[in-house]
């Protein structure tokens, strides 16, 4: 399991993010460490509060950076609001909102935020874990060894609790699950039942909402990437976004990883998604620095990088889990890795700062549900293909959580946009 070391600084409200941030990570089954030095990811929980505090936690993200041959993840309040400060300076670094932090430390083995498979109302966002278990083996990943196979609920049962959620006021449905591209493989004769569920929520729970698919592997969603698409370009309820992890652009790195998939799978699923839509969201994992990766293996990753231009990117560095077969793998060095974890970086703010641009560019308005407070007086919201849009003064316009606002794009800051609302 992987070890984390996380420091706070400000307000109440950063420590408590932290204490969030933190439990999602023991329900990972991950655990602290006794410091940066020894940690496989750094999180820096930031403020910003007046000028010497911005200096000061540049100066930390910096002596971070050194101190730890780990990942390093910068988020809170400066992160959000002034992440281009950490992006120019040079650090080997990821800029991330607080909700996003589990799922990218997690990054490379099956989620397990959500310890049980009960729904969650946070607020106006309702979270629906479908299964639990995968059916993967990934020689990396020690989750496995605690979830077990695929074990699925009826789709009815599910149904239920999407309705419960609505009812109860949820206006986004997340839908989580170690892999939820196999959701009713057990049932179904190793057929998914995401399809069926998908079609009967949009189509027989009353109401206004939106519901996010959470990650499905490559090979689980293959067989149904038609039926998905098309469902995503007929019912407006679902976001169009999909999170399917490749994790390697190299055939024998993803063979030694034991994925499952291939290079030419993960393609097709995302040229076929192209051709029902328009508009989505691509949403991918990438390992870096597997124990058998090496230098073509890496370049094969970028280049699928730019063909198929992700528009929502985790780039994590490989760390190896105890009780896995990859743990007995002769390692890379921690050098040949950063280095590695840093290129790609780089590429991939290139790609998705090109994304959000083109949302300014376009002439178009994009429908924007509020589900999160950002600082001060903004609001966090997901047009939809589920990017994310900030409407900086929205609490001062009177806007609240729940409500659908029409916006123009005006900005960006590279992961996420400004919406201004037009009415």
């Amino acid at each position: 399991m992987a070890r984390y070391h996380i420091e706070t600084y400000g307000c109440t409200s950063n420590r408590g993010e932290s204490r969030q941030i933190e439990q999602a990570l023991r329900d990972g089954g991950h655990h602290p460490a006794d410091g940066p030095e020894s940690a496989d990811v750094a999180i820096l929980n930031t403020c910003t509060v007046v000028e010497k505090t911005e200096r000061n936690m540049l100066r930390r993200a910096a002596e971070l950076d050194e101190e730890t041959p780990a990942d390093l993840v910068i988020t809170g309040c400066m992160a959000l609001a002034q992440g281009e400060e950490f992006r120019s300076a040079d650090l080997d670094a990821d800029v991330l909102h607080w909700d996003d932090v589990p799922q990218h430390v997690l990054n490379g083995e099956c989620p397990t935020v959500t310890p049980d498979t009960e729904p969650v109302l946070d607020g106006v966002v309702g979270i629906l874990p479908i299964a639990r278990g995968c059916m993967s083996d990934c020689s990396y990943c020690i989750t496995k060894q605690a979830t077990g196979r695929i074990e699925s609920p009826p789709v009815e049962e599910n149904l239920e609790k999407a309705r419960a959620l609505v009812h109860a006021g949820a206006k986004e449905i997340r839908i989580t699950g170690q892999d939820t591209g196999v959701y009713g493989w057990d049932r179904n004769q190793g057929e998914s039942l995401l399809p069926e569920l998908l079609e009967r929520i949009c189509t027989e729970i009353d109401g206004e909402f939106r519901v996010r698919i959470g990650m499905a592997n490559p090979k689980g969603i293959h067989g149904v990437r038609e039926e998905l698409a098309d469902l995503f370009a007929t019912h407006d309820e679902l976001y169009s976004f999909l999170h399917a992890p490749v994790q390697s652009g190299s055939d024998d790195v993803l063979a030694d990883m034991r994925r499952q998939h291939c290079v030419e799978e993960y393609v097709e699923v995302v040229e076929t998604f192209d051709e029902y839509l328009d508009y989505w969201t691509l949403s991918t994992d990438f390992i870096v620095g597997f124990p058998t990766e090496d230098d073509r293996d890496f370049q094969q990753t970028m280049a699928l990088l730019r063909e198929t231009r992700p528009e929502k990117i985790n780039v994590t560095r490989f760390s190896k889990r105890p009780g896995t077969d990859a743990a007995d793998m002769k390692g890379l060095g921690g050098t040949v890795k950063k280095e590695r974890s840093k290129a790609m970086s780089e590429l991939k703010m290139d790609v998705v700062a090109e994304a959000y641009e083109a949302m300014v560019e376009s002439d178009e308005t994009r429908e924007v549900l509020l589900v999160e407070d950002g600082t001060d007086e903004s609001l966090v919201g997901y047009d939809g293909a589920y990017r994310q849009v900030v409407i900086a003064d929205a609490e001062e316009r009177g806007l609240e959580l729940g409500e659908f606002v029409e916006c123009e794009i005006t900005s960006h800051n590279t992961v996420y946009a400004f919406g201004e609302p037009v009415n």
